[in-house]
């Protein structure tokens, strides 16, 4: 372990994090309505009430020391088998539940299931935008992170660059869809296309390249837009999930590691989910939350607010004169920066109590994330400010 890196890491927030705490000290100073915080993904709609019933039923009725104690170290039984159940159901699958493992969340399915399967100094493939911590994550596993540029203005994959990188160090590849920053959703095509590519590559290198599919938003999509079912395309899949968007529990820190059955070398792949688990120190998930899943497992929260919001956000932004790329998926905005300098514009965003994400940290120049999981009002106060910036570019 790099201590001086862990020291670096500890000292320095993400760009994120850093706004989010400029904001809580802005609201401070001049009143929380007065601040147009767009920093950070955290939901801004209830879990289902049905959830709230079942915390507080296991709670009243339950032993205490089931609800609070120890799980098997890949989680509880029965929770895995209503998941593997649920997705057989919707997707037509055969999972079981000895093909997952349940986490804290995405972020330690991501970090379980880099540390499994890249070895010191091995390459992973990350497509532009991408969510800030996958460098991180790759790097502390051991490995390089590979950024490729999706295309703009649809932010689909670019394989003919993607071609270009792969080579005898790749190890794995990570997609995001529907994607944090852009919104985008990969389309099948595009799944499709890149799974014959990476098949290709397989072949050609002689090595396995691992496909981790980070799904945090997958069931947060828009109007009949699909989300493909990265397992029946690629057999060297692993899924990486959590229920801290589709059930408005970030704070919980409850998710899954999927691993596919229809590789032939799955049991040993899980052994090494389990053992980086064990390593990394992220056995038995939170138990309470464990105990939640098979009720609430075929649930989520309302997300019609979060659709009002990306309408509402985008069309008025669009009169304005701004550039994005309208989101199928997730509930962020990508604007188009009206300059180059992407930390600039942020900064003149600022001007106006408006704070939105440079595009830099997400591999990507000339953007700002919009984070609209906010109450709508907030977003209504916040437009005569947008056509303040709008102005000062003469858009």
């Amino acid at each position: 372990m790099n201590t001086g890196r862990m020291r670096e890491l500890g000292e320095k927030r993400s760009v994120i994090r850093e706004l989010f705490e400029y904001g809580n000290k802005r609201k401070a100073e001049i009143g929380v309505e007065n601040v147009f915080d767009f920093s950070i993904g955290n939901p801004s709609i209830p879990a289902p009430k049905e959830l709230s019933e079942e915390i507080c039923r296991l709670l009243s009725e339950e032993n205490p020391l089931s609800v609070h104690g120890y799980t098997s170290a890949p989680g509880d039984l029965s929770a895995r088998k209503a998941v593997a159940e649920n997705l057989n159901e919707r997707f037509g699958t055969n999972f079981g539940a000895e093909n997952l493992y349940l986490t804290c969340g995405a972020a330690a399915s991501l970090t379980i299931s880099l540390s499994a399967v890249v070895e010191e100094g091995e390459e992973v493939i990350i497509f532009a935008p991408y969510f800030p911590e996958y460098t991180v994550f790759i790097e502390t596993a051991g490995g390089k992170p590979v950024s490729v540029p999706c295309k703009w203005p649809d932010f689909q994959m670019d394989f003919e660059k993607l071609s270009e990188v792969l080579n005898e160090k790749t190890a794995a590849v990570i997609i995001n869809s529907p994607n944090n920053p852009s919104g985008a959703v990969f389309s099948e095509d595009s799944i499709k296309k890149l799974s014959s590519i990476l098949s290709e590559a397989e072949e050609k290198f002689g090595r396995k390249i691992y496909l981790i599919s980070d799904e945090p938003y997958r069931e947060l999509v828009y109007g009949k837009t699909e989300v493909p079912f990265v397992t029946k395309y690629y057999n060297d899949t692993i899924i990486c999930y959590s229920w801290s968007k589709s059930l408005s529990l970030p704070g919980e820190r409850i998710g899954y590691i999927l691993v596919s059955p229809e590789n032939p070398d799955w049991k040993a792949i899980y052994s090494g989910i389990c053992g980086a688990g064990r390593a990394l120190g992220f056995v038995c998930a939170p138990s309470l939350f464990q105990k939640i899943i098979p009720k609430c497992v075929n649930m989520t929260s309302d997300f019609s607010v979060y659709e009002k919001n990306r309408d509402l956000l985008y069309n008025s932004l669009a009169e304005m004169g701004f550039e994005a790329v309208k989101p199928e998926g997730a509930f962020y905005l990508f604007l188009k920066s009206p300059e180059p300098d992407a930390k600039a514009f942020s900064e003149k965003a600022k001007k106006y109590e408006i704070l939105i994400v440079p595009s830099d940290d997400f591999g990507t120049e000339g953007f700002a994330r919009i984070s609209y999981c906010v109450p709508t009002e907030q977003i209504e106060r916040s437009l005569q400010s947008f056509k303040k910036l709008a102005e000062e570019y003469s858009l």
